[in-house]
């Protein structure tokens, strides 16, 4: 083949690119001079010294290596514009597609380059415009980002030695060095640790006290898992949660499962005198669980009513419990409409017979059937809620289906009604708890107390049925009432547009002639818990602010003249008038605008207003049957690697993301 011939133009070329890198030797009397290059492409390409007389090009991106001098030759410079401009780099191709990825998500989706002529194309000199820089590989922040990944998403460990995704990742970054079972279990730990700085340092600016929620989970193993969640109340006033811990408890049915577990949460979080109530979330906690609980509390925070903020069950687990009642109750009847339900949902010409016998009988419902997941009672409720509306099309679709046997009777239609009337109030409690962020229990003391009244008026109905469900409820709401009664009132107390008002109103619907008796005794409680507070000493003043106050001594010559102390700041905060009952009211924002008003009370109804009214550690089990079971990949793990992979993605989450300050800070870790 004949070598093709330069044109004139690449001939000048070449001479150019000599003459910018060649070195430019002087006579012998004068030292070596070298020419600064001037080509562009030496933003992408370094030179390096193979041999005496033997250089060599290597490109920055891709290690690649290059003819560039060999003893007085000089290769110039095109063959490497071409590795550059032709896209052959490895390097630059991958930093351009990401440079396309991000500009189609900003909105520009032209995946095309405009067409330009040869003659408009500038020769002189190729530019790399709008490249990404090259990034070096760092195999400590591929881990660090790979352990994150696995927290955040809930992967399995052991995907890092399957074999798919070692293979995906080798072809990313060729480089990286496989990481195993034990690497990555060090390397999330790792991740917990830096997370569990920052939480902590978050803890530490905390104004006032901390309410805990236990939340007792079980396994097929028979271990317990408790989940512990501080609830708080930051200093812009606004209600707070954080789990902060998840212990492995292996004999979870003893009576010191829990108090070992409080025990080991104040000392490791730092809590000592900083609780002011525990909530459990756990049925079977026993009587003595509590009252092993309560004098630890009283040691380590001499203040809260002799740990009188002990309560054995939250409302979430209350309302479930009462929601277990009546499907337990009404069984047989509920497993007659799931068979029904099923008949019609299993199979698509049965679905479509019944569609078309509802269209023919013009039943406005707009419900649609759906069989029910037994773990979650609120499935069931919807399920029982649908059928019940399209109960018509149920006694007409025995004649128009064959294959429908064994239809509901009329008097199975009337239970159903029956648990769906008591169902319904339960589920819209337990939504609200789902779909608020931080309930609070004002909200909920007239739920309790309204279910109560209602409940005491099914038991005097003339239905049966009705009033023996309603009794098997009433003896539930009424052990919750006597545990929790005092917290909830208490709280009520706290909204100025309700004080003690609305407690003697609801106390006297409840409990009819004791009703000033239990009135007192929440009166008595928030008095003594004021004092309490009072006890606390206040920071010291300055000097100067000792000779500004000129009237400093007169609230005790008043003491001492009238012989009476000057109004407490509780006592004049529940004489003042009650304020309007709007519904959108922010009783926190209320505190804080007048906490220089309150100084004192404005502590304690911060901590008062902070106690959860769901023990659950995550909002969407409000609606669980039976304690959520850990799974099994879980429990096969360490119990530290348990705690740090649920609380880290806890935390993770809340963050915003993987971007939280530890990321910045590359993790090595080995297990």
């Amino acid at each position: 083949f004949k070598k093709k011939k330069k044109t004139a133009e690449e001939k000048m070329e070449t001479a150019i690119e000599v003459y910018n890198d060649v070195e430019m030797r002087s006579p012998e009397t004068q030292p070596i001079k070298r020419r600064k290059k001037k080509s562009m492409v030496w933003e992408h390409f370094t030179v390096e010294t193979i041999e005496p007389d033997l250089r060599r090009a290597f490109c920055k991106g891709c290690n690649q290596s290059f003819a560039y001098s060999n003893g007085t030759k000089v290769a110039g410079t095109s063959h490497l514009k071409r590795h550059i401009a032709k896209g052959t780099c490895p390097a630059l191709i991958h930093a351009h597609a990401h440079e396309n990825e991000n500009e189609n998500e900003n909105g520009n989706n032209n995946m095309t380059t405009p067409y330009t002529p040869k003659s408009e194309t500038p020769r002189r000199r190729y530019r790399t415009h709008n490249i990404t820089p090259y990034v070096s590989f760092d195999q400590d922040k591929c881990r660090h980002e790979i352990a994150k990944m696995i927290i955040m998403h809930d992967y399995p460990l052991h995907m890092v030695e399957h074999p798919g995704f070692i293979s995906f990742v080798k072809s990313l970054q060729p480089h990286f060095d496989n990481v195993s079972f034990n690497n990555v279990q060090g390397d999330c730990v790792a991740t917990y640790l830096a997370e569990k700085q920052n939480v902590l340092k978050s803890l530490e600016a905390i104004p006032g006290r901390f309410c805990l929620t236990l939340d007792l989970w079980t396994s097929k193993l028979t271990l317990g898992y408790v989940f512990i969640t501080l609830h708080f109340i930051n200093s812009d006033w606004k209600i707070q949660k954080k789990l902060v811990n998840v212990l492995m408890e292996p004999y979870p049915e003893s009576d010191e499962a829990l108090s070992l577990a409080v025990a080991n949460c104040v000392s490791e979080w730092g809590l000592e005198g900083k609780l002011f109530s525990v909530t459990f979330n756990h049925q079977r906690a026993s009587k003595t669980s509590a009252e092993n609980i309560r004098p630890l509390i009283c040691i380590k925070n001499p203040g809260i009513l002799d740990g009188q903020l002990v309560i054995g069950n939250c409302v979430a687990r209350t309302f479930s419990g009462l929601a277990k009642d009546v499907l337990d109750k009404g069984k047989d009847v509920i497993k007659k409409i799931r068979e029904s339900v099923k008949h019609v949902k299993t199979s698509e010409s049965h679905e479509e017979r019944f569609v078309e016998l509802k269209e023919q009988l013009q039943v406005p419902s707009d419900k649609v059937l759906s069989l029910d997941d037994q773990t979650q009672w609120s499935t069931t409720y919807k399920m029982l809620v649908a059928a019940s509306e399209l109960k018509e099309v149920f006694y007409c679709l025995e004649t128009a289906d064959p294959d429908y046997k064994q239809p509901p009777s009329a008097e199975n239609w009337r239970h159903v009604e029956a648990l769906c009337t008591f169902l319904k109030p339960l589920f819209e409690a337990a939504s609200t708890l789902q779909s608020t962020e931080n309930p609070s229990a004002v909200t909920f003391f007239h739920e309790v107390w309204k279910t109560q009244s209602d409940l005491s008026r099914a038991i005097g109905g003339d239905e049966p049925y009705v009033a023996g469900i309603a009794k098997i409820m009433k003896e539930k709401v009424d052990k919750y009432w006597r545990d929790c009664s005092l917290v909830l009132a208490m709280a009520v107390v706290m909204d100025p547009r309700f004080k003690m008002k609305l407690v003697e109103f609801s106390f006297s619907k409840i409990f009819g002639e004791d009703a000033g008796k239990n009135v007192k005794t929440v009166d008595d409680g928030i008095h003594e818990l004021f004092t309490e507070y009072m006890a606390v000493p206040s920071p010291p003043q300055s000097e100067k602010s000792e000779k500004a106050d000129g009237l400093s001594d007169f609230d005790t010559y008043i003491m001492e003249t009238t012989g009476k102390d000057l109004k407490s700041e509780l006592d004049q905060y529940l004489d003042e008038t009650l304020l309007p009952r709007v519904q959108e009211f922010d009783v926190l924002d209320w505190w804080k605008q007048n906490k220089l008003k309150f100084p004192t009370l404005s502590k304690m109804a911060r901590d008062i207003l902070s106690v959860p009214v769901s023990a659950a550690a995550f909002v969407d089990h409000v609606f669980d049957v039976e304690p959520r079971e850990m799974d099994e990949y879980k429990t096969s793990l360490r119990p530290e690697t348990v705690e740090a992979l649920i609380c880290a993605r806890e935390w993770l989450l809340e963050s915003g993301d993987a971007s939280s300050s530890s990321s910045a800070a590359v993790v090595k870790s080995e297990a």
